[in-house]
This record gives C-alpha cells, sequence and structure tokens, in this order.
C-alpha cells in the first residue's frame, strides 16, 4: 500500500496549511483540492496566501470524473461535513484512505458509516496556531497530524502507509497506537480553551495566564475528564497536564477557530463541544454547569449576529 494521490476537501486554515505544505512537496496532478465550481473561480481570482507565499492548487470539482485517490483528508467544519462526504464521492476507490481533521469525536463514524469504517483513521490535529482572515492564512506554529486506528494496540497497514508518506512529504505527524483515548484529550482541550477564549472574546494569552479565565477553561476540561471515565475512556488529571503544555507552545496572540467564527458573526461549533458534553452528561447523569454556562453564553452572544 503506497499512497500517490491526495484529495483535500475543505479549504479554512488546516486545509490551507495542509494543501499548502504538501502543494510543495507534490507534482500538482497528484494533490486534489475538491470545491464546487463557485468557490473554484472564487479562489482563482483571488487567490489564497499562506503566511504571505500564493498558493498554488489543483482544484477539481465534486462531479469530475477521475482515478480514486490514495488518500482523503477531510478539513470542513461541522457543518460542513454532510455537504464535503457527498462531494468527495468520485475521489473514494476500493483502498483509499480517510483522515477527518474535524474537531470532536463524531466525524469518523459518520464518513465511516457512507464510505465504510475500513477506510477510517482516526486521527486529531493539534499545536495549530492558524488564524485565517478571508483568503489569507497567516500561523507560527504548523502543529501536528496524530492518526491511528480507534482500538488501542494496533499498527495497520493503513496507518503505516500515511505514516511512510508523511515521512516522505516532511509532514509533522504522530502515528498514535491509542488514538480514540487522543481524540477524546483533544476533545477535552477544545471544550476548554475554544469555548473560553470565545466567551471572554480574549486570545490564547488570556487562558494561557492564570486567573478567572484559565480556572474556567480547566473546569470546563475536568467536566469531560467526569464522562470519559463514564464512557470507558478513563482521561486523568495527567493528560490536562499534557494539553496545558500543548497549549503552551502556541502563539499568544492567536485565537482559535471557535473565537475567529463568533469575531466574523459566523455560528460556532458550540454544538460539537459544549452540546456534546451537556448530551453525555445527561446521558450518564452527571451535572456539567461550566459548559452549561459557556454553551448558554454563546447562544446569547450568536443571537446578536
Amino acid at each position: 500500500m503506497s499512497i500517490q494521490t491526495v484529495s483535500i476537501i475543505g479549504l479554512g486554515a488546516l486545509g490551507i496549511l495542509f494543501g499548502h505544505h504538501l502543494s510543495q512537496r507534490m507534482k500538482a496532478e497528484e494533490l486534489r483540492i475538491i470545491a464546487d465550481r463557485e468557490r473554484i473561480a472564487r479562489y482563482e481570482d483571488d487567490k489564497i496566501y499562506c503566511n504571505g507565499e500564493a498558493c498554488h492548487f489543483h482544484y477539481t470539482a465534486p462531479d469530475e470524473a477521475g482515478s480514486p485517490a490514495d488518500l482523503i483528508i477531510f478539513t470542513v467544519k461541522a457543518n460542513g461535513l454532510k455537504s464535503a462526504i457527498d462531494a468527495v464521492r468520485n475521489q473514494v476507490g476500493e483502498n483509499t484512505i480517510i483522515l477527518s481533521a474535524l474537531n470532536g469525536i463524531t466525524s469518523e463514524a459518520i464518513i465511516g458509516k457512507i464510505y465504510g469504517m475500513d477506510k477510517m483513521l482516526y486521527c486529531v490535529a493539534q499545536g495549530m496556531d492558524a488564524v485565517k482572515e478571508g483568503n489569507r492564512l497567516v500561523y507560527h506554529h504548523p502543529g501536528i497530524l496524530c492518526f491511528g486506528e480507534k482500538e488501542p494496540g494496533i499498527i495497520s497497514p493503513k496507518a503505516q502507509a500515511v505514516s511512510e508518506f508523511f515521512r516522505k512529504t516532511e509532514f509533522p505527524h504522530e502515528m498514535e497506537t491509542d488514538m480514540y483515548r487522543r481524540q477524546w484529550g483533544k476533545f477535552m482541550l477544545n471544550v476548554g480553551v475554544n469555548q473560553t477564549v470565545a466567551v471572554f472574546e480574549t486570545d490564547y494569552r488570556g487562558v494561557q495566564a492564570e486567573g478567572h479565565m484559565r480556572d474556567t477553561m480547566i473546569a470546563a476540561m475536568r467536566e469531560v475528564i467526569a464522562l470519559s471515565k463514564a464512557e470507558g475512556i478513563f482521561l486523568t488529571e495527567a493528560d490536562v497536564d499534557y494539553w496545558l503544555k500543548v497549549l503552551a507552545t502556541l502563539d499568544p496572540e492567536s485565537k482559535p477557530s471557535m473565537r475567529q467564527d463568533m469575531e466574523a458573526k459566523r455560528h460556532s461549533e458550540v454544538d460539537l463541544f459544549a452540546g456534546t458534553v451537556l448530551e453525555l452528561g445527561r446521558k450518564h447523569g452527571i451535572a456539567t454547569p461550566v459548559n452549561q454556562y459557556l454553551y448558554d453564553r454563546v447562544m446569547e452572544m450568536e443571537k446578536q449576529f
């Protein structure tokens, strides 16, 4: 199993970051950016920039026929997942491997229900401090893409193939053998940092420093620890410490995607974060007052859009 062709769906911050890196190390026809024709026209007219460099992407519309991709990377927001699944239909073949860099803990199952869980590797993107404004992306830390099988202790041929491809293309990555737990850990961080930064209208500096904002973030994360134990994942305070160290590496003046969305008057992924926490809290009879507060506050703020 060898990866030669890659399709990326979603030109948000991660899509641009990943696409720009790979486009400098792959032939143009080997890397496809999947987008509808209206978006393609806009991308070609306005151009896309990554850290000041113009991106040179090969665009492919969903209805274009062609050979399947060896690897598909989903980099859309949660509210765009359904349409993205439809858009990559012509990119999926018998041996295609699929990675989803979406936030949350549900996208793999949603994609796998359509195309088969045998094609999925579980994945999280972490350590990026990318900020996208219009057609321009700026970042200081590219972070890494962590991936692997859901079941712990397994290094599958799919994971090995992706690792080898990323090694050849110098793509920052880590092959994980307990991927579902890692995904829950990233979910815990997002629940804390994304929502807190958005609600307090700050940046990473606001939660990197000691004080009420950081305390709120950590309290929201600890509610996820309680839920993880009920779900059989068993996150601990050591996981909180790990993700706080990741947070400490980010540019203090940068902002997570949820804050960027709300600044732009776009509805956020609060249902993916606090919404999921509240649902699991009801399922297991576990109180989640901090996430209830964050959810209610975000909803109030979004009513002003």
